[in-house]
């Protein structure tokens, strides 16, 4: 079998994220029957049909989706190392791409990106807000930046900033038309924003003090995977939830939410910005991870 060209996978990738012989062409530089051409002849050097063309679409088949999600990180990765090579030029450029929690990058756009970028402009960051715990290595990002314990335990976790606080709250409303909570087992006769976890998982409340614990299964009719909708949800009076208090700092100050159980609260290990080992890591994540240390250190 003929081994494709650099130039033939980079046509490959862009035409499967793009869906589109046009602007494929467009991004590529090339004519629309050049690019039609290149596919049709590597489909055929590697013997399998890659994508399903009709008169107003272009979609993968199982075997092109299979060789994207492979071999976008690949190309990513040979990207970053030119990249890196080319340091010696221009060395403080590129894109680094981060999934994190939207809270995470208020966080980071509050605290580091402003002074990162007027010391590094020419390096491009790319934040992508996702609730739910993804693969970054098939996504295609550089990192991820989600609590400590959310960590997949395979990855190289660099831990930022202190412990989080977990709070419980609702909103005046919801308050004023339920009993009073005054102890953990109060919440299993409330309406609660139930958590679901990455895994499928629903989350148990987590309470201590002193020598007591608890980990409570809460009742509820809605559940969400998402800490700053449940925090939404609990502004609308839509029951009680349990969130990190990073998501309802505003809410609290304002009145739009009242904290329950204070003497109860607990503490998350705090956040970390991970990434998969053995992998390369460019100029640019290096930097920014630097830059995360300096504005968001641990406590000693």
């Amino acid at each position: 079998m003929k081994r494709p060209s650099w130039h033939e996978l980079q046509a490959i990738k862009t035409l499967g994220e793009q869906r589109s012989f046009r602007r494929a062409a467009e991004l590529l530089g090339l004519k629309r029957s050049s690019l039609s051409h290149l596919v049709k002849t590597l489909e055929h050097n590697l013997g399998v049909q890659l994508f399903q063309r009709t008169t107003r679409s272009v979609s993968l088949t199982e075997a092109g989706q299979q060789l994207l999600d492979r071999l976008s990180p690949l190309l990513n990765q040979m990207d970053d190392v030119l990249q890196d090579i080319s340091a010696s030029r221009h060395q403080h450029y590129g894109t680094l791409r981060i999934s994190a929690s939207d809270v995470v990058i208020g966080v980071l756009l509050d605290k580091v990106v402003a002074e990162f970028s007027a010391r590094y402009p020419d390096i491009q960051l790319d934040f992508a807000a996702q609730g739910a715990l993804v693969d970054i290595t098939a996504a295609g990002f550089d990192a991820g930046i989600r609590l400590i314990e959310d960590v997949p335990q395979d990855m190289v976790a660099i831990a930022l900033g202190g412990p989080l606080t977990f709070v419980t709250v609702a909103s005046p409303t919801y308050l004023a038309q339920h009993p009073a909570v005054n102890h953990p087992h109060d919440l299993l006769q409330q309406q609660c924003i139930r958590h679901r976890l990455p895994s499928g998982k629903r989350y148990q409340w987590e309470y201590a003090q002193a020598a007591q614990s608890y980990e409570i299964d809460v009742p509820g009719i809605i559940t969400l995977d998402n800490n700053a909708l449940m925090a939404q949800a609990a502004s609308a009076g839509l029951g009680i939830a349990y969130v990190p208090s990073l998501y309802v700092e505003q809410a609290l100050s304002s009145g739009q939410l009242v904290e329950l159980l204070a003497d109860w609260r607990v503490q998350s290990a705090g956040i970390a910005l991970w990434f998969p080992p053995n992998r390369h890591q460019s100029v640019a994540l290096r930097l920014f991870i630097e830059a995360l240390k300096t504005s968001l250190p641990r406590p000693e």
